[in-house]
């Protein structure tokens, strides 16, 4: 049994079956894929380079029972809306809805060849939308496998990530990389991944049992957040096509050193070359922040953790003054080991490895301070690492 076989997750398990028999009708199978928080590696995923996520305890659950005919009939409780689709007569284009989410996923996997079934599905989220901690990925991913199970097809996770992944470029039309669809599928209980965004090898890195993952929301989210988020991907991509002409070596910033971008730095735009030393950089630092965690060196992560937020504040210009000023206020606060901004930018959260014995007077502080400072009330949210994607009955069906 998924969540451990707790009190709350048989109570979660039972409350979404008994909401589908209301709203859908029939027996329901249930799955789940996490939310993801990134320790370090901002940016880096969609340059060939390391990340470091770590799959958090918020879900979108997904229930799904079959239908007699070939449509798939979407509910989802947060935002007590209803979609469909005919997978004889499949959309050829998003609408601009959350839908599109769970109709990019169905488009892929009907042009990958599979034969899917019609399905009824209910989905229910927890991890916050907006929040920069990806809720989109988590609903690709539940949705996905869900369809695939209850159309009895198999799929490994690094297929079904790669699907999810493209559904959200081709069909969605967010320029997004692999990491928050490959932490949805892959994701560890008590561990975080150190993923090569290239070849997709990866290796779990434990972490400390006395650590607490403390995401804290800004609770703003500027409005040209999305716009930036591509205009970035694109210098980085000139970066690379001006570097290239005297690397040829260079397809991606993954093949870059800091050392060689120094030395042809007279071929970008300064704003170009500030980027592109963004990503140089944050590859090493992903690196040299696996070594740390080996060492159990909390104090060096957290150092690297600082380099990060500097690097996305000032070289990629994707944090905002509420960021930078909540990662200030938790810095100074007692039994945390690092901070930084997490996520795209331009607002929502910001990740803290914090003493378990030091989170709740970590809440109340920085909640106070930051409210203070603002007038906003910020969200926080105390997790660990968790597993991956899964159904949730019979035991141990998780994604390979």
């Amino acid at each position: 049994m998924c969540a451990a076989a707790t009190e709350f997750g048989m109570g979660r398990l039972s409350h979404l079956k008994e909401r589908f028999r209301a709203l859908q009708g029939g027996e329901a199978q249930i799955y789940r894929a996490p939310g993801r928080v990134n320790l370090i590696g901002e940016h880096t995923d969609y340059n060939d380079g390391f990340v470091m996520p770590a799959a958090i305890d918020f879900y979108t659950w997904a229930a799904a029972g079959a239908r007699p005919d070939r449509k798939i009939r979407v509910y989802s409780e947060n935002f007590k809306q209803c979609a469909e689709m005919d997978l004889d007569n499949p959309p050829t284009r998003r609408r601009g809805h959350w839908s599109d989410y769970v109709f990019g996923v169905v488009m892929l996997l009907l042009r990958s060849g599979r034969q899917l079934r019609g399905a009824n599905l209910l989905l229910d989220g927890q991890v916050p939308i907006g929040a920069g901690l990806s809720s989109s990925a988590s609903v690709e991913v539940a949705s996905g496998y869900a369809l695939l199970d209850g159309a009895g097809l198999t799929i490994d996770g690094i297929e079904l990530a790669k699907l999810c992944q493209r559904a959200e470029n081709e069909f969605v039309g967010a320029r997004c990389g692999i990491m928050d669809q490959f932490i949805a599928c892959h994701g560890g209980q008590g561990n975080a991944l150190l993923l090569d965004c290239r070849s997709l090898e990866y290796r779990r890195l434990p972490l400390p049992g006395d650590i607490r993952l403390v995401i804290c929301n800004t609770m703003v989210k500027h409005d040209h957040a999305s716009g930036e988020y591509n205009a970035r991907r694109e210098e980085c991509e000139a970066g690379v096509r001006l570097l290239a002409q005297a690397l040829p070596k260079v397809r991606a910033l993954r093949d870059v050193t800091l050392a060689e971008l120094e030395a042809h730095e007279s071929l970008l735009l300064p704003r170009i070359y500030r980027r592109c030393r963004h990503v140089v950089s944050e590859n090493q630092r992903v690196l040299d922040a696996a070594q740390a965690l080996a060492r159990a060196d909390l104090a060096g992560f957290g150092k690297l953790m600082a380099e990060s937020h500097r690097s996305l504040r000032d070289d990629y210009e994707v944090s905002c003054p509420e960021l930078d000023l909540m990662v200030e206020l938790a810095s100074r606060l007692p039994g945390v080991w690092g901070s930084r901004m997490t996520g795209g930018g331009f607002g929502g959260c910001i990740i803290n490895l914090v003493k378990r014995e030091n989170t709740a007077s970590f809440q109340r502080t920085l909640a106070e301070e930051y409210r203070k400072a603002t007038g906003r009330i910020p969200e926080i949210y105390v997790t660990t690492a968790s597993d991956g994607a899964r159904r949730c009955e019979p035991p141990g069906s998780v994604l390979g």
